[in-house]
């Protein structure tokens, strides 16, 4: 392993994060804000759910009457002021998203027109927040089968707001007549507001028809209450709404540049709305590298967004690790490169990882120990093979969520 590469990896995955934290974000909404004498109510929900709420109390402090926090197992960090604090699941839901789904439900019911509903969203809210209109398991059935078929976000999204209460604008409208200040941290490419955590306070702009055509092009297992829910539109318009977007992946690939740039690299983005499959991401990024190598300077390679895995094997991995086991058998030998991957929030598919990392000295190091790349991938094992060649990334929940980047190091 290049160890000074991986070093730089761990250096620039660690500064990016830090400056994309919400708690700058939040303050910058909420300084200048002036609330009406009636109740205040927090409902935070999503992977950076906690330290949003934390951002809110530190600068409303005893002017938030109530609230409630619902973020994913693990990414708590302690009480928050009169906040109640709930650890979920994702990205499936489970019993504790649905209990704690129903008291923002109670919280938020029968309020007056004097009365606020502060909703801070972030990435993961679609698992975190759910009120399901079919049986609970045949939802968490529908979410693992897009999840295991290789559907984007937007075509998950599209599907899930229709057999949910609270998604697709049905917060908001539970929530009426109060006004909802909303805060979003995005994850979704593009920023589509009726797509982030699946739309609970904005209205809806897919259609029954574009919901049927994803059902049938990943032929999805549905009962025929939730065949009947998907033919139902759900809300498009919203009165008692008002929404500010506080980050997105544009961000964490300008913070990753910056550090870049301290490196001694010359960073170049190559776009911040990645959006294909990972193990071809990671292939392409690899192309990259090696029509550069010629290059006198030191050059960084940036791709900001969200790829997509199709399962067809039983291994343990992510998004994330799997773009940068790809790119491997592409850089293999080359001299001072390096491609990493990593999840903004700390997690990358269902393991401890953020992502991965790869550098011209890994597919020799793995072939030496036996370790197939091509087969590890369609097993779709790339958290073990990663583990044994020392490419893990570990950063732990971070508290924020802006999708994810792709960096390509070439050394010189």
């Amino acid at each position: 392993m290049n160890e000074l590469l991986r070093s730089h990896a761990n250096t620039i995955v660690a500064g990016a994060i830090s400056q994309v934290q919400p708690h700058e974000a939040v303050r910058r909404v909420l300084e200048n804000r002036r609330f009406d004498a009636g109740r205040l109510i927090l409902v935070a929900v999503g992977k950076a759910a906690w330290s949003m709420a934390q951002a809110a109390s530190e600068y409303l402090g005893s002017r938030i009457d109530d609230g409630i926090v619902i973020t994913k197992h693990g990414y708590a960090k302690g009480p928050i002021g009169n906040l109640t604090i709930h650890e979920a699941g994702h990205p499936v839901p489970d019993q504790n998203t649905f209990s704690a789904t129903a008291q923002a439900l109670a919280l938020t019911k029968e309020l007056k027109p004097e009365d606020t509903v502060l909703f801070l969203l972030s990435g993961g809210g679609s698992a975190l927040f759910e009120s399901p209109l079919v049986d609970p398991e045949e939802l968490q059935s529908v979410t693992r089968q897009l999840l295991a078929s290789g559907a984007d976000i937007v075509e998950m999204n599209t599907i899930r707001k229709r057999l949910s209460g609270v998604k697709g604008g049905r917060f908001a409208l539970h929530c009426a007549p109060a006004h909802v200040l909303t805060v979003v941290l995005s994850d979704v490419i593009g920023d589509p507001l009726d797509m982030i955590a699946s739309g609970p306070a904005c209205p809806d702009t897919s259609t029954c028809a574009t919901a049927k055509r994803i059902a049938e092009k990943y032929t999805l297992a549905l009962s025929p209450q939730a065949a009947a829910l998907l033919k139902q539109e759900t809300p498009k318009t919203l009165d008692n709404v008002e929404t500010h977007i506080t980050g997105s992946v544009r961000e964490l690939c300008r913070a990753a540049s910056n550090v870049c740039r301290e490196l001694g690299y010359q960073p170049v983005v190559l776009t911040d709305c990645l959006d294909c499959e990972a193990r071809e991401a990671g292939r392409f990024l690899a192309a990259v590298a090696k029509s550069h190598q010629e290059q006198e300077n030191s050059l960084a390679f940036l791709a900001g967004g969200e790829t997509v895995v199709h399962l067809t094997g039983k291994g343990l991995g992510g998004r994330n690790q799997e773009l940068a086991l790809a790119a491997a058998p592409g850089i293999a030998g080359l001299r001072d490169t390096a491609v990493f991957s990593v999840g903004s929030d700390g997690t990358d598919g269902p393991t401890d990882a953020a992502g991965g990392y790869v550098d011209g000295e890994t597919a020799a190091a793995l072939a030496a120990q036996g370790t197939d790349i091509f087969q590890v991938l369609r097993d779709n094992d790339a958290y073990h093979a990663l583990e044994r060649s020392g490419g893990l990334l570990l950063t732990g929940g971070t508290g924020t969520n802006v999708n994810d980047v792709a960096v390509v190091l070439i050394r010189r």
